[in-house]
C-alpha cells in the first residue's frame, strides 16, 4: 500500500488529501517496495465533572479528574512496509505495519521501552478470483464502523486523564474496537461497486467482570462484511460469531454481533449513521478484553455474574462539511454504547455517550492541523445518580508521509 492501511478505506473526512509513500523501490525481481506512515501529536487538556455519582460496569467517564498531556490520537504514528510481486497469474504481497505511540502514560518522567505495537503482519495471495489475506490485520466485525470515524484525525473521547496507548475515538461511544487480529480471510476482487469478505479468526474466550469464563475455543470465530460502494457513498453490513465453553460447569455458549451503516455525501459533504448489537461480545472491547475479573471498563463485560450474555448496542451519527478548495473539513458527530444486564442478574443499562465536533485543516499535502472539542459521559438507567461527565479540548498536528 502508498497509504496508511487504516486510512485507505473510505475514511469520513474524503477531500482531505494523504501524501503518497515517498519511498518506492522497483526490486530486479519484479517485486516492489514501498514504505509509507504517519506521525501526529495532540495538546489535550481532560477536566471530568467532580459532581458524578455514576458506578456502572462498561463506565468509560470517572469523576474530578483533570490533567494536560501529549499524546498520540485515536489513530497511533504509523511506519508500514509492504512488498508486492507477481508470479504467474498470482499477486503475492507482504505487509509491516508499526504502530507506535508517543507518551509514557501514568505521567512517568522516564519510559524506556515505550510501546512499539506491531498492529499488522500479513501476506496476501490474490488474482482474478479474489484474495486471501493470511495474518494480523484489522478485524472485519465494526471494521467500517471505525474507519468513517471523523474521530481518526483527532482523539475522540480520552480513554483515561493519563492514559497511555492511544485515545479511544468512539471506541465504546458508538462501536465496538474490531482489533488486529490473526485471521485468514477471503475477500471478492476488488475495484467492483460490491465487495464481499469472510474469515476464520483466532478465537477468543467469552468473560466478564465476575463469574463464569468460558475459556475453551475448539473452533475459529467466524467474521464476514459486505461493502456497495458508489462515488462517495458507501453502504456496508459485518458480523461476528464466536463459540466457547466453560469447563468448569461444561457449558458453552455462543456470542454474536452484527453492525452496519451507511455514507452518503459528495466530495464536500457527507452523512454517516452507523450501529450495532450484539449478545455476549460486550462493550468497549470485545469478548474477554483485557484484565478479566477485574470489573476494568475496558474489559470485554460481555458475560454477566450468572454466566449468561449481556446484549449490549450502539450507535453514530456524523456529518462532514468541505468548503470548495478542500482545505478545511469541519466535521460533528453524536454516539452512543448501551450495556445491558443478563436477565439473571441485579438490573442496570450502562450508557457512554461522546459528542465531538472539530476543524481539520490540510495546511500542506501532507500535514494537517487538528483543533478539536470533546464532551463525553457515562450514565446508569437503572440507579438514579448523577452522570460521570468530561470535556476535553485538544490541538494537533498530523503529518502523513
Amino acid at each position: 500500500m502508498k497509504r496508511v492501511a487504516l486510512l485507505c478505506m473510505g475514511l469520513a473526512l474524503g477531500t482531505a488529501s494523504v501524501a503518497e509513500a515517498q519511498l518506492s523501490m522497483q526490486m530486479s525481481n519484479g517485486w516492489s517496495f514501498t514504505f509509507a506512515g504517519n506521525v501526529n501529536a495532540f495538546a489535550i487538556y481532560e477536566s471530568q465533572d467532580e459532581e458524578g455519582a455514576t458506578v456502572a460496569p462498561g463506565g468509560l467517564v470517572g469523576v474530578g479528574g483533570k490533567g494536560f498531556n501529549i499524546r498520540t490520537g485515536l489513530l497511533p504514528a504509523f511506519a508500514v512496509f509492504d512488498a508486492k510481486g507477481k508470479e504467474g497469474e498470482t499477486d503475492l504481497g507482504v505487509h509491516f505495519g508499526f504502530a507506535p505511540q508517543i507518551q509514557c502514560g501514568g505521567q512517568a518522567h522516564d519510559c524506556f521501552g515505550a510501546q512499539i505495537d506491531m498492529r499488522q503482519v500479513f501476506m496476501t495471495v490474490g488474482g482474478t478470483w479474489g484474495q486471501i489475506l493470511a495474518g494480523r490485520e484489522l478485524g472485519l466485525f465494526n471494521r467500517q464502523n471505525i474507519l468513517t470515524d471523523q474521530t481518526l484525525f483527532g482523539i475522540g473521547a480520552t480513554g483515561g486523564i493519563n492514559g497511555g496507548g492511544t485515545t479511544l475515538g468512539r471506541i465504546g461511544f458508538g462501536y465496538i474496537y474490531p482489533n488486529f487480529v490473526a485471521q485468514m480471510t477471503y475477500s471478492t476482487p476488488a475495484g467492483r461497486p460490491t465487495q464481499l469478505s469472510i474469515g476464520v479468526f483466532q478465537p477468543s474466550s467469552l468473560a466478564g467482570d465476575a463469574g463464569v469464563v468460558y475459556d475453551e475455543t475448539q473452533i475459529p470465530r467466524l467474521e464476514a462484511e459486505g461493502v456497495w460502494k458508489g462515488g462517495q457513498s458507501m453502504v456496508w453490513v459485518n458480523g461476528t460469531l464466536q463459540n466457547a465453553k466453560a469447563t468448569v460447569v461444561d457449558e458453552s455458549k455462543t456470542a454474536v454481533g452484527v453492525g452496519g451503516g451507511v455514507k452518503f455525501g459528495s466530495a464536500q459533504f457527507s452523512i454517516v449513521g452507523s450501529g450495532y448489537w450484539g449478545k455476549g461480545i460486550g462493550t468497549t472491547l470485545q469478548f474477554n478484553g483485557v484484565n478479566s475479573g477485574t470489573g476494568s471498563a475496558v474489559d470485554g463485560l460481555g458475560v454477566g455474574d450468572d454466566g449468561e450474555l449481556r446484549d449490549s448496542y450502539g450507535f453514530i451519527g456524523q456529518i462532514t462539511f468541505t468548503p470548495a478548495g478542500g482545505k478545511v473539513t469541519v466535521a460533528g458527530s453524536y454516539g452512543s454504547s448501551y450495556l445491558k444486564a443478563s436477565d439473571g442478574e441485579a438490573d442496570f443499562k450502562t450508557e457512554n455517550t461522546l459528542i465531538s465536533g472539530g476543524i481539520y485543516y490540510q495546511a500542506t499535502k501532507s500535514l494537517k492541523v487538528v483543533g478539536e472539542g470533546n464532551y463525553a459521559w457515562t450514565k446508569e438507567s437503572v440507579v438514579d445518580a448523577d452522570k460521570n461527565s468530561t470535556f476535553a479540548p485538544t490541538f494537533g498536528l498530523m503529518l502523513f508521509f
